[in-house]
């Protein structure tokens, strides 16, 4: 079968997402952007995709796709029950996006949240959005012992940790530099976060939230 080549906006998405896991989302420019896709048309970034943020955007819906298709397969397939077996099914898909041949996604969102866009997940279609809620909505259910808004604050960490380890992953791989099993890799990862997710909120920690806002607490889910 010929291999199909990608549209001019495909090749964009892949080259912004590239660029912008490297450099930071203000270390390159759209010109910058398109010059590295190929076209010779100083302009055919903005013209597809108008501004940066739009193109973020794009690069979110180009992904997420592909990672929420294959954890509901995931959870169909094996009906998780508890913490453990529910947070594998994204972890799993997670780690399964590092070891994609071309993918900077996930340092892409590691960039994103140092640059604190929060904003990013709300321009994205409900029905992307809706089912990153209900999936993390369905993990919180399985840590009643913790106080909220703790509990979203513990997720949101969880995610995080989650994201870099994949992330670092993914430029190992890149660079070809050799990288843990990827077995071992997740069920490693799998035992730490299931541990920190789980873990008993402290006294200290309860006496704190006292006087936190617990909007402060909350990121929004980027997976």
């Amino acid at each position: 079968m010929p291999v199909v080549a990608p549209s001019t906006k495909e090749q964009i998405v892949r080259v912004a997402e590239r660029l912008f896991a490297l450099h930071g989302i203000e270390g390159v420019s759209l010109r910058q952007i398109g010059a590295a896709a190929g076209s010779g048309n100083n302009s055919a970034v903005q013209y597809h995709f108008g501004s940066k943020d739009e193109l973020i955007r794009a690069i979110f819906e180009y992904r997420l796709a592909w990672l929420h298709e294959r954890r509901m397969l995931l959870i169909a397939e094996r009906r998780p029950d508890d913490l453990r077996s529910w947070l594998e099914c994204q972890l799993r898909v997670v780690m399964e996006q590092s070891e994609r041949p071309g993918s900077h996604y996930l340092s892409f969102v590691g960039m994103l949240r140092q640059y604190g866009r929060r904003d990013v997940f709300e321009q994205l279609p409900d029905e992307i959005r809706q089912s990153a809620v209900r999936f993390q909505e369905r993990l919180s259910g399985f840590l009643p012992h913790i106080a909220q808004p703790l509990r979203p604050h513990r997720i949101s960490w969880a995610m995080t940790f989650m994201t870099q380890a994949a992330a670092d992953r993914e430029l190992a791989r890149a660079a070809d530099r050799p990288v843990v099993p990827f077995g071992v890799a997740v069920t490693d990862l799998l035992d730490g976060l299931v541990g920190f997710l789980s873990a008993p909120v402290s006294p200290a920690t309860l006496a704190a939230l006292d006087d936190t806002d617990p909007a402060s607490l909350i990121w929004p889910p980027f997976l």
